[in-house]
């Protein structure tokens, strides 16, 4: 059973920035898309970013592009979300997420494994 544990959310300013790391215990994570997905309140889950195995592909929501990069630590098998420019539509619970696919996946059912959710408040 893959284990992700997300950290790095908390309570930030709009316009200030925070990064979110994810820790997965996957032996092979290098071989493995990743994801993070943000669920706000009464919203369904949705992919913001995601990143391909070899790190060279990756993808951005619209609402998103320009503020946030995701990246990966294939040494200490970790995906990174730096977000910047924060505002407060991007408060939401967020979730990463792995892929067995072994190209960018967008959708939530396409991912295999989730981490328990890292909470993230800007505020106005």
């Amino acid at each position: 059973q893959v284990q992700l544990i997300e950290s790095g959310g908390g309570l930030v300013q709009a316009g200030g920035s925070l990064r979110l790391s994810c820790a997965a215990s996957e032996r092979t994570f290098s071989t493995y898309t990743m994801g993070w997905f943000q669920q706000a309140p009464g919203k369904e889950r949705e992919l913001v970013a995601a990143i391909s195995w070899s790190g060279r592909i990756t993808y951005y929501a619209d609402s998103v592009k320009g503020r946030f990069t995701i990246s990966r630590d294939d040494v200490k098998n970790t995906v990174y979300l730096q977000m910047s420019g924060l505002r407060p539509e991007d408060t939401a619970v967020y979730y990463c997420a792995l892929s067995h696919l072994r190209r960018i996946a967008t959708m939530s059912h396409e991912y295999n494994y989730w981490g328990q959710g890292t909470q993230v408040t800007v505020s106005s």
